[in-house]
């Protein structure tokens, strides 16, 4: 679990964005304007920073001027290339222009924090264990023997847990937009995972649309 700082001053946007992050284990905090923002990194520790840019009061240059090395992601209704370079030229790890889907945001937050190296290493549910950093799984202790793919969709599904996934994004997500089989492979690979790690009361079926990992 991470501690994230979220500043944006769409109180809505701001809100869907913790709700989503929160579901996938992280913990947020939210400011809605600069001078909130840099009282809050003054007075706590983050691994994260979800910074939109304009913001009232102090924007979100000046914010990260003060953010005090703090991982950054920007976000901007701006999508001028000057905007972006500006923001990677000042060390930002990542710019997301809005509109975004709250899946993009998330994979992006995982990938920096996997970077940074505040992601999780390991986690558990019920009587199973993935090792991330060993591509490993286990199950009451004993290594459980997977196809890559398997293991694949299993991490998607958990660092995406409780988001429902369609077929069609689990689909691209873990065999990619050019694999040429259906949606009958994710359903095939999901069922062997329940069986094999014992996860028929975790991995839920959505109906109409695909699965989610409920945590």
């Amino acid at each position: 679990m991470a501690e994230i700082l979220i500043v944006e001053d769409e109180i809505s946007i701001n809100e869907l964005i913790r709700r989503n992050l929160n579901l996938t284990g992280h913990h947020c905090t939210q400011a809605f304007d600069g001078l909130s923002a840099i009282d809050f990194l003054e007075n706590g520790k983050f691994d994260l920073l979800v910074l939109d840019i304009m913001l009232p009061g102090m924007d979100g240059y000046q914010v990260f001027e003060r953010a005090l090395g703090t991982p950054t992601i920007f976000l901007t209704a701006k999508s001028e290339l000057t905007d972006k370079l500006k923001g990677l030229a000042m060390g930002a790890d990542d710019y997301l222009t809005k509109p975004f889907q709250m899946l993009e945001l998330a994979a992006r937050v995982e990938a920096v924090l996997r970077r940074t190296k505040k992601v999780e290493t390991k986690f558990t549910l019920g009587d199973m264990q993935c090792d991330f950093d060993g591509h490993q799984i286990f199950l009451k202790g004993t290594e459980i023997e997977c196809t890559p793919k398997e293991y694949e969709l299993l991490e998607v599904l958990i660092r995406n847990r409780n988001i429902a996934l369609s077929r069609e994004k689990l689909l691209d997500m873990v065999w990619g937009y050019d694999f040429e089989g259906g949606t009958r492979t994710v359903d095939v690979h999901i069922q062997r995972l329940r069986h094999k790690l014992h996860l028929e009361n975790y991995i839920k079926t959505v109906y109409k649309l695909g699965y989610r990992l409920e945590v």
